[in-house]
């Protein structure tokens, strides 16, 4: 048994990643597997993520349906030029696979080039943060066509397909509100370290590949059934149908995002913004409320924060990101207080504070004092004297008031407040 095999089998038996067992089909010369990123229209692509603003595909390139032909040794030639630490093999298999890109699939390559511009240098910051070759970046091409809400039929989601388990093993939130398999930004520093982790086991980037569609497992039964061959080419006839293909499929695409002008596909015009921050909310907030007070159109906001099946971002239970472009996250910065969802407050909560206000006033009556934690009567209304350090948001709270209320009470348009000064809470 080789150092490689046994390797691998020690990490089978810790079962980091489970993967279910695939049948194993041989390669057949006149039909082969598509991976399911190379399924997609742009037109579903579109339709999926509701972008007609977002979108634009000039009119000379949509008249572009074919483009030209070439030798393979012209094919063999680019894909030798193009500057990865991985050899892009090139023969028979892999140029069905150009094909495809080349005719049937330019519009969604024209889409995907859209979105590069912005996906590819999160991708490749995730890659180098991981120090793994930055070709990998094209990996989300052939498994989600960049789409960060793509959902396969086994259950995959987002730019990098992680199933549930494999996704919450490298520490991916998934819950009723929230999928950060969708988040691009974690998705591609958990993908990184998932191929990281592969590296270290088959000390191939082929093979990593291969392993990253199909599992560690099956990549294991190619190799002891090839006879201990670690070559992905000897060991393809025992892989599962579409790894056949995959990795062939995943040259082609590093050839296509390379040498596209070649072949007379021209980028779709995106309008995704591209300079653009994130911040740590920590309250839920309603993204319609943020698209309303921020002054961004609500399709922009959820195409930077795809991880939210809804339009709440529940900060409030766990610590959640915004992104959004970097003059309306001044914006929201600044008017956070008004945009943040208020929590509802239950029955029990109330009379408690009932008990307790009861109880400040039976003391002051007693005592005939006031401190500045006690509440006053004063001109028709109760007042409180403000603490160092308080906010608006804090003494609401106390006080079983909203941050809007005071506002209106004490004409207050801002948030500062100074200490030592009384406000009207009630």
């Amino acid at each position: 048994m080789t150092k490689t095999v046994r390797i691998i089998l020690a990490f089978l038996f810790v079962g980091l990643l489970p993967v279910s067992a695939q049948e194993v089909i041989t390669n057949n010369d006149d039909e082969f597997a598509l991976p399911e990123g190379m399924l997609e229209n742009t037109d579903s692509l579109i339709q999926a993520w509701n972008l007609s603003k977002i979108f634009q595909l000039d009119s000379a390139a949509q008249a572009q349906s074919t483009g030209p032909t070439f030798d393979n040794a012209v094919y063999a030639d680019r894909l030798s030029r193009i500057p990865n630490i991985m050899k892009m093999t090139y023969n028979d298999v892999v140029q069905k696979y150009i094909d495809q890109y080349t005719g049937r699939l330019r519009h969604s390559v024209s889409y995907m080039l859209g979105v590069a511009n912005f996906y590819i240098p999160i991708l490749e910051e995730a890659l180098a943060y991981h120090q793994i070759p930055l070709e990998l970046k094209f990996l989300p091409v052939i498994e989600s066509a960049f789409n960060p809400r793509a959902r396969s039929r086994a259950g995959a989601v987002g730019l990098w397909q992680f199933m549930l388990t494999t996704g919450k093993q490298y520490g991916l939130e998934v819950n009723s509100l929230l999928d950060e398999r969708c988040d691009p930004i974690k998705a591609s520093y958990a993908a990184a370290h998932y191929l990281k982790d592969l590296y270290e086991l088959f000390g191939d980037w082929t093979l990593v590949i291969a392993a990253y569609n199909c599992g560690p497992n099956n990549i294991t039964k190619a190799i002891q059934r090839a006879g201990g061959e670690t070559d992905y080419w000897k060991i393809c006839p025992y892989l599962p149908r579409e790894t056949q293909g995959y990795v062939p499929a995943f040259i082609a695409a590093n050839y296509i995002m390379n040498y596209y002008n070649e072949h007379n596909i021209e980028p779709m015009h995106a309008n995704i913004p591209i300079r653009t921050d994130t911040l740590i909310v920590d309250r839920d907030v309603r993204m319609d409320k943020i698209a309303e007070v921020c002054n961004i159109d609500l399709n922009e906001l959820r195409i930077l924060n795809p991880q939210y099946n809804t339009n709440l971002i529940p900060g409030y239970k766990t610590k959640c990101t915004l992104r959004m472009p970097q003059k309306q996250l001044l914006a929201f910065i600044d008017l956070q207080d008004s945009i943040c969802v208020e929590k509802e407050v239950d029955l029990a909560s109330v009379n408690n504070a009932l008990s307790a206000e009861a109880t400040v006033k039976k003391n002051i009556a007693n005592n005939r004092r006031t401190t500045s934690r006690t509440t006053t009567k004063k001109s028709g209304g109760t007042t409180v004297t403000v603490r160092r350090g308080d906010t608006l948001g804090a003494i609401a709270k106390r006080n079983h008031t909203t941050v809007a209320r005071l506002r209106s009470l004490n004409g207050i348009k801002g948030n500062n407040i100074q200490a030592g000064k009384k406000l009207r809470v009630k």
